[in-house]
């Protein structure tokens, strides 16, 4: 929950076999074969650590006891154990817990909580080493040029990544826990003198009403908590594992969500247009960043229109110029036009899900079995024209070169959607489906935000910044639908202090 977690009045109590008592039956000590336990004679004081292995730094707990045993051979004032124990405890961060909820919580999290016997309190100490990967550049966004470290499933080292980018000390990272029984923490990253307020609240309190046992899937299931369970294939946040994309999006203003075990951080709010921008752009020259972004926007377009297209036209050749009047299949074949886009697309589907399935040494014969035996065998039964390959293949392509992939997923479900009204009704089902789809659009919204900004509500100067990749010089304006506090990412530009 965000803030002070509530706990039960649950004291810890003087009694140190009352503590030893409580653990074995709280969490299993001497059951669960990872949760560690030790106690030690300091000043004739007994005092017992709690641990879970493989979730902390095995030697630093082994200095840890070195420290506080070599206390025996250094001290002799037996009535101020505990400050002596305190000013051993050889780590950056260390606190204190008066309740046995929350020693526990912090424990599973992958603290140590110290407890001194007649003390009502507990040293927490920080040593948390969480199993994970090293940071690499994520499959899935990759540059030619630009850095290659990504975000891993450890959320300090997330958050880490982030503040190397943002040396500011107004940078905010507000950590808090969802989940009843995982109790897996969530970061909620702004810079607080260029976020919105009541953005900021919106959020922090959707999080705060997520009621759940745990999180498992992390990253999805909170998106669904703050979203409310929406039926829509559209992603109404964006995904990120690059720390430079991330960071460019707080600058500007947004949110960030960082939720333990997940490698995706969620940039809120977010817009169908933003769903379109790569970190390529950014890395190359203006001129070339603004090519590559119309290319993909042409294959974005092609994804969703072609094969709508290309059926109306087969469909109805009249509507074709005479330039154009190659175009359609030469025969008729023996199944229908658009059932061979249908069960093409889906076959598409089929292998896309087998790829990721598939161990990487079969990968190649993956590939010559979809071309081979599948793609060029149907066309030479009459399964499919070659024509509806082409098509389907270039739909494809474009797909996949859509930058979020959720947003491609959601693409191709529309586009199914032209293809049954174009099929249907021929062109009047083309251009309601257009229609349909693009009021469908409008209505969406992601945290108060319209999900078609800037081409509606129409915002000309940022419908530019979008069809052209600016010159950083030229970007001092944050974009005006995250209501940023400060309007200009350049403020010695307009003549006034970078500090505030």
């Amino acid at each position: 929950m965000i803030g002070v977690l509530l706990v039960k009045a649950n004291p810890v109590p003087k009694k140190i076999q009352v503590v030893n008592e409580y653990m074995k039956e709280k969490i299993g000590i001497d059951k669960s074969y990872d949760m560690g336990f030790r106690e030690i004679v300091i000043l004739k004081t007994k005092v017992q650590l709690y641990y879970v292995n493989g979730l902390v730094d095995s030697l630093i707990i082994t200095r840890l006891l070195q420290e506080l045993v070599n206390v025996n051979d250094r001290e002799i004032q037996q009535n101020k154990v505990s400050s002596i124990i305190e000013n051993r405890l050889i780590h950056e961060q260390v606190d204190k817990v008066k309740t046995m909820d929350e020693a526990v919580d912090q424990m599973l999290a992958g603290l140590i909580p110290i407890f001194v016997d007649g003390q009502e309190y507990a040293f927490i100490v920080d040593v948390r080493s969480y199993p994970g990967r090293t940071p690499e550049e994520p499959d899935t966004e990759r540059v030619i040029r630009g850095s290659r470290d990504g975000y891993t499933e450890n959320i300090v080292e997330n958050t880490g990544l982030t503040r190397r980018r943002i040396r500011d000390e107004r940078l905010r990272n507000v950590m808090t826990k969802i989940g009843e029984r995982s109790k897996t923490d969530v970061c909620i990253s702004y810079i607080q003198d260029v976020a919105d307020d009541d953005y900021i609240e919106h959020v922090k309190r959707k999080l705060d009403e997520i009621d759940i046992d745990g999180i498992p899937m992390a990253d999805k299931t909170i998106e669904e908590f703050i979203l409310g369970g929406k039926w829509t294939p559209f992603p109404m946040v964006r995904y990120t594992e690059r720390p430079d994309v991330a960071a460019r999006h707080l600058m500007d203003g947004h949110i960030l969500l960082f939720i333990d075990t997940s490698p995706s951080v969620m940039i809120l709010p977010t817009t169908y247009f933003n769903c379109l921008e790569h970190a390529e752009e950014y890395r190359q020259s203006p001129v070339i960043g603004t090519f590559i972004r119309w290319v993909r926007i042409l294959a974005v377009i092609a994804s969703l229109f072609l094969l709508p297209l290309w059926l109306l036209f087969t469909m109805d050749p009249s509507l074709l110029p005479k330039g154009l009047s190659f175009i359609g299949p030469n025969e008729e074949g023996n199944v229908p036009i658009v059932v061979q886009i249908i069960m093409a697309d889906i076959g598409v589907e089929f292998l896309r899900m087998a790829a990721v399935h598939t161990p990487t040494p079969l990968a190649t014969a993956l590939g010559l079995i979809a071309a081979v035996l599948i793609g060029q065998i149907a066309i030479d039964v009459g399964m499919f024209s070659p024509e509806v390959i082409l098509y389907v293949a270039i739909s494809t392509v474009g797909s996949y070169v859509t930058p979020s992939y959720e947003l491609s997923i959601a693409n191709k479900i529309a586009k199914l959607f032209l293809i049954l009204t174009t099929a249907i009704f021929g062109l009047p089902g083309f251009m309601i489906g257009i229609v349909v789809f693009t009021i469908y659009l409008v209505s969406l919204n992601a945290f108060k935000t319209p999900y078609l900004w800037p081409f509606i509500p129409f915002d000309a100067k940022s419908m530019f910044r979008f069809l052209l990749r600016l010159p950083v010089p030229l970007l001092n304006i944050r974009p005006s639908i995250v209501h940023p506090k400060d309007e200009f990412s350049q403020p010695l530009r307009k003549g006034r202090s970078s500090k505030k």
